[in-house]
């Protein structure tokens, strides 16, 4: 098919509030060797975005300065190094950057087949939590069945992931939230108790909820604050894996003596600085591991509300409020 010269794209326009966001038009990119160019039918909205657009977390040098880190569309071109892609295939993408936009290159390892019975908005909805959860969660966290995780932000984009593949895969699952209606989500997801931060000390609760043993893992996006509370909720050899810092980087008052007596560990990672070595193998471990359950009708995202691409700017108004359970779409070309 012949491509068009242009494409509508969202633009920032400098740093700050929802409202730099405004739509314009670019030229339609071209694949890289290694890449795929695809038509973006959906996009997802993530945290991620919303903290490039505030101009704290800057993409990579090599990468899009576009909004948007998963899409789902149509590929039409590829790169000359591509061979497992071909135009017309229908693919879900982690994207580098550039998916708040018609066309995006992206990384031909970083594609995934739609599962089966998902449309365009569900397609979209996937790379970037399922990529997160399974890293982090299961591959650096060691997740294992019989074990159990505490998820907080239990109905967030990473929250409804992990609760659903951490039950999915054996685990017993706790979730923290900010209302009642949040924590019924939670324990509708799988969670086996959902606690209302705003109401409880999460420590304390999980301390009674298994008896004084605590959990194996714990998967926070939260830090700052959270973090000697999350040491606290761990079990012996407990694993404390961070996704995020919604509420600081910094910690005051850490004690290494309480990580040293119950042998814990402290990880974490973002996804955006991994190779794309590394994120292909994210993305067959995936194919292998959560596809078939998908196509199973089990674990699938949760979509809070759709927006067309040229209201991105109210997208991220909504992420900004934190008041949605699951996941933030934008349609593109659909």
């Amino acid at each position: 098919m012949k491509l068009p010269d242009r494409m509508r794209y969202i633009e920032a326009v400098g740093a700050g509030e929802p409202d730099v966001l405004r739509l314009a038009t670019a030229p339609v990119p071209q694949p890289k060797p290694d890449e795929v160019l695809i038509r973006v039918q959906a996009a997802g909205v993530n945290r991620p975005d919303v903290l490039q657009r505030q101009g704290v977390y800057p993409p990579p040098p090599t990468a899009s300065p576009i909004l948007g880190l998963e899409v789902a569309g149509d590929v039409v071109a590829v790169g000359e190094a591509v061979t497992a892609l071909k135009p017309g295939d229908r693919v879900s993408a982690l994207a580098n950057g550039g998916g708040y936009a018609e066309y995006c290159p992206v990384p031909a390892p970083q594609c995934l087949p739609w599962p089966s019975g998902y449309n365009a908005i569900q397609v979209a909805a996937l790379p970037e939590t399922y990529f997160t959860v399974w890293a982090n969660l299961f591959e650096m966290g060691r997740l294992a069945r019989g074990e159990s995780v505490l998820v907080h932000g239990g109905t967030s984009g990473i929250g409804v992931t992990a609760i659903q593949l951490a039950r999915e895969f054996g685990a017993r699952v706790y979730a923290t939230a900010g209302s009642q209606d949040k924590c019924d989500a939670c324990e509708r997801l799988g969670a086996e108790a959902a606690i209302n931060y705003r109401e409880a000390d999460f420590a304390e609760r999980i301390r009674d909820l298994t008896r004084g043993q605590g959990v194996n893992v714990v998967l926070d996006i939260v830090g700052g604050r959270y973090t000697m509370r999350n040491l606290a909720c761990l079990a012996m050899d407990g694993r404390l894996i961070q996704v995020g810092t919604m509420h600081g980087a910094k910690v005051e008052g850490f004690d290494l003596t309480v990580v040293m007596r119950r042998r814990l560990i402290l990880t974490g990672s973002t996804m955006r600085p991994r190779t794309t070595a590394g994120k292909g193998r994210i993305a067959q471990a995936l194919l292998k591991t959560v596809w078939p359950v998908l196509e199973a009708g089990r674990c699938g995202p949760v979509i809070h509300q759709i927006f067309p691409l040229a209201e991105a700017a109210a997208a991220h108004r909504l992420m900004e409020r934190s008041t949605h359970i699951g996941k933030i779409m934008l349609t593109v070309t659909i």
